[in-house]
Formats: structure tokens, C-alpha cells, sequence
């Protein structure tokens, strides 16, 4: 496996080196140069290019780059010199840290940040100018907390994580190690707990917690509420992109994938090793098993309970079409009862008949 912090951004390295690491068989030179991975499209000399997708094995023909990374069964579908490993995309990545290797930590606390006489800080970690970190707070070694990011009274923070600009970790929440947090999310405000009383609506108090565990990427302006009473918990290894809403008391099972613009209600409990498109809602108090997919822009308004493919998405048509169609959706009621009473009819015809 190539590690990120042994490589260097923009270096040239031979095929033969790239296949070792890879532990990939190379078809070709293996005393070729390469200095960057690119996409079919956009590749050039110089670049390595990988399939993942048979829809783009065409493009081929006309790729520019001067090696390409292919699947077993893509094997001969090339002339390009070839790296053939079982699974290209986990290649594609490895080889992309490779040459877009993460910035290294560097140790210290920048003296526009503010950082409370009670917070203990390992001495490896990076805090830059203008974070705040807070009473008894903990950051462990190998973190990096950047500009302007907060980090509330109580809270802990695992080592190898980053913290990007403008983030909040809320009093009392925990963040597991190697945590990827990036700009812009809250992790730790206040959910959406209100009571009706006398015509008006009543703040609940939000006494829970955030706790987040290993290995977990939160994208930009992505938002985590803490819970109502116990925690909203995100279990190790989960992944969440940019601009999604999780409710208090929310629990997200390990290794489980979400894209963005994606709605959680509170209380709900999903499942490992599940993937969630975007834009998808999730309603409020239901559970949803392991190893549950759910398609793009779908609406889960009731509890799942056996894994598979979820979709409540009708395909988009031509505006005129849509419009005939939407009609007769909202006359589907009155078609169904008209229909029973047509079998109803016909089971009578049929019985005298006999």
C-alpha cells in the first residue's frame, strides 16, 4: 500500500515502482515516468489514467496517457502500457495520495489562537491562528485544528485528525482517531427539540452528546446534532459528504456512505454498511437494517428491515408528459375503486354464468 507521507506532490516515478506498490502485473515498460494521475479524458503523456467503469473502455482508443491502470478482465482491451490489479478504483486511490499526498502536521500553537490554561494538548499537534480551544478540552497527538475552528469545553478530539477552518465540536462531544473534519460543519449544536405550550413553541434543553468514532469523514457545512437526552452516535469508518442534516439522537452504523444534501430526523437508526444518495430524507424514529441502499432524492418514511435497493424516485420527462401523468396520479385513488368495482362486476357475471 503506498502511504500518503512517504510520497512527494508532482515527483516522477517509474511504472515498475508504481507496480511494486501496487503489487500490480505490468504489461509494458516498466522504465516508463509517470508524474501524475489523470481521468481518460483529460489525461496526457506523462499522466496514468485508470479504468474502473467498463462505459468508458472506448475512450481508450483515443487516451492520451501513457498507461493505464485496468481490471483482470480489461487485461487486453488496451495497447497502452497496463497496470492490472483486481480492483482499479482502490488502485486509482492509492496512487492519487501517492502523488496528492496529505500536508504533514506541523507541531506548535499559533500565538493568535486561543487555547484554555486547562485544554491539554499533546505536543505533536498544529493549531492554527485564530482556533479556540476550550476548558479541559483534549486534542491528541498528530492533529491539526485550523483557522478560526472551535473546539467546545469537554470535548475530545482523536489523534491524526484534522479539523478544518471554520468548524465547530461542540462542549462534551467526542471525535474518534484519524477524524477528517472540513470546513464549515457543526458537530454538536443544538437539535430541533421544541414543545407546543399555550400557542407557542418551547426550547428543550439539549443535554446529549456527539460521539463520533475512528476513522469517520465529515464534509463542508455538513451539520451533527447533539441529543436530546442520550447521544447521536456515528459509528467507525462512516462517511459523510458535504450538506447534510443529522437530528438528535440519530445512530449511523459503521462503514455506512451518505451524499450530500441528505435529511436525518431525529431518533432514527440506520444500519452498517449502508449508502444513502443525495438529497434523500430520512423520516424520524424508524430503523433501517444493514446493508441497505437507498437511491438519489428517495423519501424513507417508514422503518426497513431487509437489506436491498430502495427508490422512490420517478424518472424526469418532458414537462408536457409529466403534467398528463401527474393528473392521472392524483386520480389513482378513484381509478383503483372503480376497477374493484369492475372485478366485483365481472366475478358476478362470471358466477351466474357457471
Amino acid at each position: 500500500m503506498i502511504h500518503p507521507l512517504n510520497a512527494h506532490s508532482h515527483q516522477s516515478v517509474t511504472l515498475g515502482e508504481i507496480a511494486r506498490l501496487l503489487d500490480a502485473e505490468l504489461i509494458g515498460n516498466a522504465m516508463l515516468l509517470v508524474s501524475r494521475i489523470a481521468s481518460i479524458q483529460e489525461a496526457r503523456e506523462g499522466d496514468l489514467t485508470f479504468l474502473s467503469n467498463p462505459h468508458y473502455r472506448n475512450q481508450l482508443l483515443t487516451c492520451g496517457a501513457s498507461a493505464v491502470i485496468v481490471g483482470k478482465d480489461d487485461r487486453d482491451c488496451t495497447n497502452l502500457v497496463r497496470l492490472v490489479v483486481p480492483d482499479p478504483y482502490s488502485a486509482f486511490r492509492q496512487v492519487a495520495l501517492f502523488f496528492s499526498p496529505l500536508l504533514p502536521v506541523k507541531a506548535g500553537i499559533s500565538p493568535q489562537a486561543f487555547v484554555h490554561q486547562t485544554a491539554h494538548i499533546e505536543p505533536d499537534v498544529q493549531i492554527d491562528a485564530f482556533a479556540y480551544i476550550g476548558k479541559d478540552a483534549v486534542i491528541a497527538s498528530g492533529t491539526r485544528i485550523e483557522a478560526f475552528a472551535a473546539i467546545g469545553d469537554d470535548a475530545k478530539v482523536g489523534k491524526d485528525s484534522r479539523i478544518g477552518p471554520h468548524t465547530l465540536i461542540g462542549h462534551s462531544c467526542i471525535l474518534g482517531d484519524r477524524a477528517m473534519i472540513f470546513g464549515g460543519a457543526i458537530i454538536g449544536g443544538d437539535g430541533f427539540g421544541l414543545a407546543p405550550e399555550n400557542g407557542e413553541w418551547k426550547k428543550i434543553p439539549q443535554t446529549g452528546r456527539v460521539v463520533i468514532g475512528c476513522d469517520v469523514e465529515i464534509g463542508a457545512n455538513t451539520t451533527i446534532d447533539r441529543g436530546t437526552l442520550g447521544d447521536t452516535v456515528i459509528g467507525d469508518g462512516v462517511k459523510l459528504d458535504n450538506l447534510i442534516q443529522v437530528g438528535h439522537n440519530v445512530i449511523i452504523g459503521n462503514h455506512t456512505a451518505i451524499a450530500g444534501c441528505v435529511g436525518i430526523a431525529g431518533s432514527t437508526k440506520i444500519g452498517s454498511h449502508c449508502t444513502i444518495g443525495g438529497a434523500a430524507m430520512i423520516h424520524g424514529h424508524i430503523e433501517i437494517c444493514d446493508k441497505v441502499q437507498i437511491s438519489a432524492a428517495t423519501a424513507i418514511t417508514k422503518s426497513i428491515a431487509k437489506p436491498g435497493i430502495y427508490t422512490s424516485l420517478m424518472p424526469f420527462s418532458e414537462h408536457e408528459a409529466w403534467r398528463r401523468n401527474a393528473v392521472k396520479l392524483r386520480h389513482l385513488d378513484l381509478m383503483s375503486e372503480k376497477i374493484k368495482e369492475l372485478e366485483q362486476k365481472l366475478l358476478a357475471l362470471e358466477r351466474k354464468n357457471q
